[in-house]
């Protein structure tokens, strides 16, 4: 059975690759055929009308209706020019996800666009609804029932995440401390466990409501690499051990203890942005940020994904399509958390590397607020993507020469940009694309372990260029395959990062370097095929409670080979050296951490986003 799925697999990656081949053509004649068209323009606007004709004087009420009247006229067939939406300014409610199929490709080399007509971030697509009907419940707490049907796993108020309620509460913005930290057993089976927790006498309380209680750990102890958000099952308070529902991705206690905290209880709602959600019957408690429930706007969210762009195979891909200059705020989260799997293949998936299905994201995690999949050329650019649940924008196997541009992204429940490739072994279909000119900032608010500003899996030959990242628990960019690979069927290689500004990255992890590369060429002979350059990196620096090894800003892990690393100055590094990892598989000229380092090379001002970059820099980033 394995083998007639690779083959499928396969020769969808060859038909994809015919595809593509197919696609690239008419573009160059387009081009040469008619340069100065005028592009024809759809309207849509919040206070349109999807019974009218779509003019600028009677639009249309929902993107999704000019989408279905483009398909339904066959507008974007044998195209002259590109074909412009013109979504007006407001704000969209999105109580389900918007999607796009290969129907709304372009043709002849020409795009659809969906643009925000009244300038970048002016049209909002809003993944929630507001919440009203509050009423008093005791002190500062208010009360509303939601449909206990359709739970929710965070919350927004007035354009802020609000914290769900826990134990120990946070005192850090970088940060998800102050812990608790679990303990070893005399039980050899407890302390080795994935699901049985033992704790610190005084750190529970028998009083407590924990029955829609998580735990959110560091789980291995000693190591500091995944973040688990995993529901209570029970308590043995005469032993003093909790279980937990589902397995976490190491150990609970591996030489120290994991770092943890407890959340979504009653008992636990004390401060001020702080709420919880009773998920038997729905009724949701908060205790505003602002002291005042008349002046909070309550947002909970709808969807996890707001716009959806997926082809039906990599052989039939979207093609041509951009949404620009769109504000998509407010996405869900789940109802618990691992990254990856515990054992090799306990996917359910059988791969040539079963192995590499630990270190991917489980499917039920593959989130962004907008996800692409199966596409070719297709255009994200002047968004601005906020409070997420998960990934800002995910580009998920067999995507390439898409481009992510001129967006901002702030506060984001996981990934900024995440583009995670094909199985190994399985066809070589998510490459060439480009990331540029993009703001990211405050990465990871519910999934610090592992968080990137940009994440590549399994992906190579990308651009990643004048982007500012920082405020991330983990990483400011990884790059990442597996060391099992062998390099003909590793897809990881070749990947450029230049003009890129990284500050307060690791700030709750270990055992990484803001910039970390792990298994993209694993055995000899090693070649010279991706780059570093012109790259700063400043403050990276781990909680004092981080028991692993302290970050770096540059780690070359396991099977991270293959860089020419050139111009990068890194200061403000808590590891003794900027650079950790391997040195003798890479090529360096003019880094900081070498002898004759000469800062007069640098390119200070091109570094980070352009001056046409065309959101304000958010306030708290200034000077970064």
């Amino acid at each position: 059975m394995f083998r007639r799925s690779r083959q499928r697999l396969l020769r969808a990656a060859v038909g994809a690759a015919t595809a593509l081949a197919c696609l690239t053509v008419p573009a160059a004649a387009a081009d040469a055929r008619d340069r100065a068209c005028t592009p024809k323009q759809l309207f849509v606007s919040p206070q349109g009308d999807d019974r009218a004709n779509g003019t600028i004087g009677r639009p249309w009420k929902t993107i999704e209706h000019a989408r279905d009247v483009i398909r339904q006229r066959h507008l974007n067939r044998d195209m002259r020019c590109d074909l412009v939406v013109q979504v007006r300014a407001g704000d969209y409610t999105v109580d389900s996800t918007i999607r796009f199929t290969e129907a709304d490709s372009g043709s002849n080399g020409h795009s659809v666009v969906y643009r925000s007509y009244d300038g970048p971030g002016k049209a909002r697509f809003l993944g929630a609804r507001q919440i009203t009907g509050w009423q008093h419940y005791k002190g500062d707490i208010y009360r509303v029932q939601t449909d206990k049907n359709h739970p929710f796993y965070t919350l927004y108020d007035n354009g802020q995440r609000a914290t769900t309620a826990r134990t120990p509460n946070r005192t850090s913005t970088e940060t998800l401390g102050p812990y608790l930290q679990s303990l070893e057993s005399s039980d050899d089976a407890l302390t080795n466990s994935q699901q049985w927790m033992a704790y610190k006498d005084g750190d529970w309380d028998q009083n407590w409501d924990l029955h829609d209680a998580q735990v959110v750990v560091w789980s291995g102890g000693h190591w500091s690499w995944f973040t688990d958000t995993d529901p209570i099952l029970n308590v043995n308070w005469k032993k003093k051990f909790v279980s937990l529902r589902y397995p976490t991705r190491f150990s609970l206690y591996s030489q120290v203890g994991s770092r943890y905290f407890i959340q979504n209880s009653l008992d636990f709602l004390d401060q001020p942005g702080e709420y919880y959600l009773d998920h038997s019957d729905g009724m949701l408690y908060y205790r505003p940020r602002n002291g005042s429930i008349e002046n909070s706007t309550v947002m909970a969210p709808t969807v996890q994904t707001v716009f959806s762009i997926a082809g039906s195979s990599p052989s039939a891909r979207v093609h041509d399509l951009s949404l620009d200059g769109f504000t998509v705020q407010y996405t869900d989260f789940t109802d618990w958390y691992r990254y990856g799997w515990n054992g090799v293949g306990d996917s359910g998936y059988v791969h040539k590397y079963p192995d590499y299905d630990r270190q991917i994201e489980m499917p039920r995690n593959r989130y962004g607020a907008v996800t692409l999949t199966n596409t070719i050329r297709v255009g994200l650019r002047r968004l601005h993507i906020a409070d997420t649940g998960w990934t800002g924008v995910f580009l998920l196997f067999a995507n390439d020469h898409d481009t992510v541009s001129d967006s901002l992204f702030e506060n984001l429940g996981g990934d900024g940009v995440k583009i995670e490739g094909p199985y190994p072994g399985e066809g070589d279909v998510a490459n060439h694309n480009v990331l540029t000119n993009n703001y990211i900032t405050w990465i990871g608010e519910l999934v610090s372990g592992d968080a990137s500003g940009y994440e590549i899996l399994d992906s190579g030959h990308n651009e990643l260029s004048h982007s500012v990242i920082q405020h991330s628990a983990r990483y400011a960019v990884s790059v990442k395959a597996i060391t099992t690979v062998a390099n003909a069927d590793n897809y990881a290689g070749g990947n450029a990062l230049s003009y890129l500004r990284i500050a307060h990255a690791g700030q709750d992890s270990g055992d990484m370097g803001a910039i970390d590369s792990y298994g993209v060429q694993n055995f000899e002979p090693h070649t010279i095929e991706a780059s570093m350059s012109q790259i700063l990196i400043d403050d990276v620096n781990a909680d004092p409670s981080m028991p692993d090894v302290v970050p770096s800003g540059v780690h070359m892990d396991a099977g991270g080979c293959g860089y020419k690393f050139s111009d990068i100055q890194a200061t403000n590094i808590q590891y003794r050296q900027p650079f950790h990892g391997n040195t003798n598989c890479n090529a360096f000229e003019n880094n900081s951490w070498d002898a004759n380092f000469d800062s007069s090379k640098m390119e200070y001002d091109k570094i980070g986003v352009t001056a046409g970059f065309p959101y304000p820099i958010p306030a708290a980033a200034q000077g970064h």
